[in-house]
């Protein structure tokens, strides 16, 4: 099948032809007659297999008729980052270049004052992150009731980066009648509620078992210790054992893509790091150096895991098991896309065998292992082991506390013994009259009973008045008058 069988335009067949795509991937090939028809779509397939194209091509055949008016864009597609964001729009731009469309771009990091140009001249596409949508909404500089088409790309992560409720928020606001293309990578059951809510008699195209990863990969795991050295000598050991022409390096943390991106850098490797406290500048030049083949190695958080369409990475390397199993599958669509052949390896400590086992479940598969299977008894020791050391931890946090007090304790003897010392030499040099020693306080009941008889019986022996304690000027005598 090639793209002149798809209902397209034939703007747009000379623009796909020009751009060097012969053979549509089978979501193009099942969902592009569908949106080309006006009918929503479901489609379901995973990482890199040619979703942008699946709606940006179909979008472009429809919106060859009419133009936009000012702060009333045509259609709208909602995007998690900025970087997939970027990217949708740099389609549009390569195949949409037949077209005098206006796009607009609507991302954080950037100014308002150029989105709001754009929008005051009239844009066709609004290409947008969630949450730029809703502040241009809010300053009253773009309305959204004439979408005929809404496409929400990368559904999946966005309900990992909590943007479902800004989404039901805009979809509100949009016309019934509109045509509306949704694309995950995954299916879980909070999306499929949000693609109920809001499509309607949609066409569900699954060209792949949700949550699978490309059969173009070669999945491998490698066992390492639980330090932070062992895993960084661990993996510097595999980029150095495969042919690297390029690879990712996935952390679950920000702090740890600082810290292997030091550590590649002390010992000899041009590396690159990519996370979501950057800039947006900063993210831009560092894509764009990995993309030209500036910075053979990418240090970066889950930021880069979604959709970034870099179609050359050779290699994949987990630093981290990702906590959520479909991460791993974002993870390693990143290499093996359009039919090439692709290499992921993942450092498995001997506390990740509960992800790893999690992970092996969702792809209904065994990855095997570079240096051999560690033994299964390892992860219960590793697992006891921290449970004895959390036990330890907190036994010792008691000892330390007893240990301060009697140590207190100690300290405080002799600090009260000199403190009598000097009592017993300061102030004049009288010599120190002999006494009785001090009695030996009373047991709590000898003292209990002793409080009763003087509440009781001895009540004859207490003070009148004021006792002998009665001021001086009160004794005086009275003068007769």
């Amino acid at each position: 099948m090639s793209f002149s069988n798809l209902g397209l335009s034939p703007k747009v067949e000379s623009a796909v032809e020009a751009a060097g795509f012969d053979t549509p991937t089978p979501i193009q090939a099942q969902a592009i007659p569908v949106a080309v028809s006006g009918r929503d779509v479901l489609g379901i397939a995973q990482t890199g297999t040619g979703k942008t194209a699946s709606f940006v091509l179909p979008m472009l055949t429809r919106l060859e008729r009419g133009r936009a008016r000012a702060r009333m864009p045509r259609t709208l597609i909602l995007e998690p980052t900025r970087e997939l964001a970027a990217q949708v729009a740099e389609a549009f731009e390569l195949l949409g270049k037949n077209h005098k469309l206006t796009v607009a771009l609507l991302i954080g990091g950037v100014s308002y004052e150029e989105q709001n140009k754009k929008l005051d001249r009239g844009a066709d596409v609004v290409i947008a992150t969630p949450g730029r949508l809703l502040d241009h909404m809010e300053r009253g500089k773009l309305l959204l009731n004439s979408i005929e088409i809404l496409v929400v790309d990368e559904a999946d992560r966005m309900l990992d980066m909590g943007f479902i409720p800004d989404i039901e928020r805009i979809c509100k606001v949009l016309p019934f009648t509109r045509q509306t293309l949704f694309f995950s990578a995954t299916m879980p059951p909070e999306i499929q509620r949000l693609a109920d809510n809001f499509l309607h008699t949609p066409e569900r195209i699954e060209v792949a078992r949700p949550a699978s990863a490309a059969s173009t990969i070669t999945q491998r795991l490698k066992k390492t210790g639980d330090q932070p050295a062992e895993k960084r000598e661990a993996l510097r050991g595999l980029i150095r054992e495969e042919d690297v022409k390029n690879a990712i390096i996935f952390c679950n943390r920000k702090k740890d893509v600082g810290v292997v991106f030091r550590s590649l850098q002390r010992h000899g490797f041009t590396v690159g790091a990519l996370h979501g406290d950057m800039d947006q500048r900063q993210r831009t030049a560092t894509l764009d150096a990995f993309r030209n083949g500036e910075i053979p190695l990418l240090v970066a958080s889950d930021v880069a895991a979604r959709g970034l369409d870099i179609p050359a990475v050779s290699h994949v390397f987990n630093y981290d098991v990702p906590v959520h199993p479909e991460d791993y599958v974002h993870r390693i669509g990143r290499t093996g896309r359009a039919g090439r052949e692709g290499h992921a390896a993942m450092l498995v400590t001997p506390k990740d065998h509960k992800a790893l086992k999690a992970i092996e479940a969702l792809l209904r598969e065994e990855i095997a292992w570079v240096d051999g299977e560690p033994d299964p008894q390892e992860a219960e020791e590793a697992k006891s082991a921290g449970r004895d050391n959390g036990r330890g931890r907190r036994r010792g946090g008691r000892s330390r506390r007893s240990g301060q007090k009697s140590s207190e304790a100690k300290t405080a003897e002799p600090a009260k013994q000199q403190q009598a010392d000097r009592k017993s030499t300061d102030g004049d040099a009288r010599p120190a009259s002999k006494s009785k020693p001090a009695p030996k306080p009373a047991s709590k009941a000898k003292a209990n009973s002793a409080g009763k008889s003087r509440s009781g019986q001895g009540r004859d022996k207490q003070p009148v008045g004021m006792g002998d304690h009665v001021p001086a000027f009160m004794m005086r005598p009275v003068r007769a008058t």
